[in-house]
């Protein structure tokens, strides 16, 4: 089982821009059983944050307290989002985001453009501009034919579309979303990403909170896995990937005297699936490969071809929250 990893120093990745959201030790409990043991946070501005665990890992959880829904437990350090301290200014936090959660916040009855008016009028904007915001988010959505439909006859797709248009007639900074793909077949599932992409080019932070692994993998800067109350481990996709043994570098050849030469400069090298390759054991690092090839070099040995096979997110998941997963100190991700 690897060790849980998290980066501990402000030097690390995903610290070069300031934090749209940061949290010290977060915990929170329901009556006496915790759900969070002080988990830290440090998302930069205009990225994509994903949180991954299992069902009851308390990833809702986290939204609904960064999200002003819910108190952090006692004990819980200084959380702060778009600048605003949570506890002493909610109010302003509050207008820095917008939600997206598991549910639906559309309501059927009415027409989708009716939703997002209904949403333009919380927000105190004019008729003027609640009009102007409406029309511009419908188009962008993709949503201008069906407008005028009640919201109940949209499919799935169409009305996590409208979901989250709505989440954005207030100009939010940060964008939570939770789940936002759950139950949406492929074609709306990619064309949910398109919109997440969108969103993050024009500067939005989105904190994503997904069953799906493949969509953490194709959207998230950094990903974070949430076991037993604590973050077990983080990092960009590549880095998690990398705790995960079952790594190697694939080498083929073409000439049998070549492949020879490099088995005996590779003694852990193992013969391929397919004749004349070899599979070096590897966690796919630049320093990894750099040290394989300098050992190529030295044996006057060069690979027609090289591929880097590394475990995926299924891998990674599996091995941090089974049951003989247990959370300790995170260390830093060798870079």
């Amino acid at each position: 089982m690897p060790s849980p990893v998290m980066p501990t120093s402000n030097e690390g990745a995903g610290h070069a821009r300031p934090a749209a959201i940061s949290a010290a030790g977060l915990r929170k409990s329901y009556g006496d059983k915790p759900v969070l043991e002080g988990i830290d946070l440090h998302i930069p501005a205009g990225t994509v944050f994903a949180l991954l665990g299992p069902n009851g890992a308390g990833k809702t959880t986290v939204v609904k307290i960064l999200s002003t829904l819910l108190s952090p437990g006692p004990g819980s350090g200084e959380i702060r989002v778009d600048g605003h301290d949570l506890a002493t200014d909610p109010q302003t936090v509050r207008a820095a985001i917008g939600v997206t959660g598991q549910f639906s916040a559309v309501d059927g009855l009415i027409t989708g453009e009716e939703n997002m008016l209904l949403m333009a009028d919380l927000h105190h904007l004019s008729r003027r501009e609640g009009r102007r915001v409406t029309a511009d988010l419908l188009a962008r959505f993709d949503l201008t034919t069906a407008a005028r439909k009640p919201a109940a006859t949209y499919s799935g797709g169409m009305r996590r579309r409208l979901d989250i248009a709505m989440t954005l007639v207030g100009n939010p900074r940060i964008i939570f979303l939770d789940e936002p793909t759950t139950g949406l077949d492929p074609r709306s599932r990619h064309s949910m990403w398109q919109i997440i992409r969108g969103l993050v080019s024009d500067g939005v932070t989105v904190f994503l909170t997904t069953q799906y692994l493949d969509e953490a993998d194709e959207l998230a800067d950094r990903i974070a896995v949430l076991n037993s109350g604590h973050i077990a481990a983080e990092g960009t996709a590549d880095e998690l990937k990398r705790l995960v043994p079952g790594g190697h570098v694939r080498l083929r050849f073409t000439d049998p005297a070549a492949y020879r030469s490099a088995a005996t400069a590779l003694p852990e090298a193992a013969p391929g699936d397919e004749s004349l390759t070899l599979q070096v054991p590897s966690d796919g690092s630049q320093r990894a490969l750099g040290s394989l090839l300098g050992r190529l070099d030295a044996a006057g040995v060069e690979a027609d071809g090289l591929t880097v096979h590394l475990p995926d997110l299924d891998d990674v998941f599996f091995a941090l929250t089974s049951s003989a997963a247990r959370p300790h100190q995170p260390e830093e991700i060798s870079r």
